[in-house]
């Protein structure tokens, strides 16, 4: 079968070849019209540029990775989807990466064999020592999603997240607002990890906020931001002495808050009316559990296109930019496993 060229794609679209190449390579010259009318046209004949042949004309192949801990877990797979739509409407192609925590794999991308095929690299770290970070910053475009902390002199590249205390702070809160006053968290790890002291901080000052005391004892370690560790955390609690037992749980991602809920429906308590839960993340798993997930709601799609656009950005400047931090908005979304409402799920 004859592969599909620029110039096939120029027909059916009705242009010129240099605007279809300016619109797959993402150089905004082209309206918006026509720009829809080639990826249209794109799509119909399944046109894929040679990456082998475009990284040899013009020192770049079009080809991104995203990096991240684990795919397994509903915000992950849903930012991964962002990312690649986000890429795609600029003429980028993402190469996605699970890296599982481990440190080696999360320089892969960034210092393998593959990373020669690559233009720049969106990363999620959670153990990559900041010295190995620094040292392929300063040489290939990289901008790093999560909670680490990075000083423009340790990493030069931007870093995309959310404010995770107010998120934490504003769900807790919320919490709070009900009258809830034996509040739990479920989601502090045994290890030193960004995003657990960022929301068990945010937890606290909601607490202290709302007159509440801080007892260590509703805020049991936990290995893992996952189902099952949701669940036996809950079971635990569930065991405590029923003038220390929550009212109300608040899990540092949402999957731990199904693995909540599932613990508190085998011991027959009711939810909301006995305990109140909540989690974090804003994924599609909190709106289909049963009841439907109070959340916060990172905004994952901007998330991507500040991630995207930075890269972007750094790729195609000759010269070093300057570090950025960009924080992405998250809100509040209140649903029946706090407000006790039973609705139809809206589809």
């Amino acid at each position: 079968m004859t592969a599909v060229t620029l110039k096939d794609v120029a027909a059916r679209a009705g242009v010129s070849i240099k605007t279809v190449s300016n619109v797959v390579r993402g150089i905004p010259r082209a309206s918006e019209a026509t720009r829809e009318r080639v990826l249209r046209a794109v799509e119909e004949l399944g046109y894929r540029p040679n990456a082998s042949a475009r990284q040899l004309r013009t020192g770049r192949s079009g080809l991104i990775g995203l990096s991240v801990p684990d795919l397994a877990m509903p915000y992950f797979a849903e930012l991964a989807q962002h990312v690649r739509a986000e890429a795609a409407g600029i003429g980028l192609t993402v190469l996605i990466e699970e890296t599982l925590g481990d440190a080696s794999e999360e320089l892969r991308l960034l210092t393998g064999t593959g990373a020669a095929l690559l233009d720049g690299v969106i990363l999620s770290p959670l153990h990559a020592s900041l010295d190995a970070l620094a040292s392929v910053a300063d040489t290939f475009p990289v901008v790093l999603l999560g909670e680490r902390s990075y000083a423009s002199e340790q990493v030069t590249a931007d870093h995309v997240l959310i404010d995770n205390v107010a998120a934490a702070r504003d769900v807790t809160a919320h919490l709070a607002g009900l009258g809830r006053t034996r509040i739990a968290a479920i989601g502090v790890k045994t290890q030193s990890a960004a995003t657990s002291a960022q929301r068990l901080e945010g937890y606290q000052q909601a607490l202290y906020e709302a007159g509440l005391r801080f007892d260590p004892r509703l805020a049991p370690p936990v290995e893992e931001f996952d189902r099952r560790n949701g669940l036996l955390v809950t079971r635990a609690l569930l065991g405590l002495p029923p003038d220390a037992r929550p009212d109300a749980i608040f899990c540092f991602s949402d999957i731990m808050a199904v693995g909540a809920q599932r613990a508190l429906h085998e011991a027959g308590v009711s939810i909301p009316s006995e305990v109140a839960v909540a989690g974090i993340d804003g994924s599609e798993e909190a709106l289909y559990s049963t009841p439907s997930l109070t959340t916060v709601m990172p905004d994952k799609a901007v998330i991507a296109a500040l991630a995207v656009k930075s890269l972007a950005a750094r790729i195609g400047s000759a010269e070093p930019l300057p570090f950025e931090v960009h924080r992405a908005p998250h809100r509040l979304v209140v649903r029946e496993s706090t407000e006790g409402v039973r609705r139809q799920l809206a589809v």
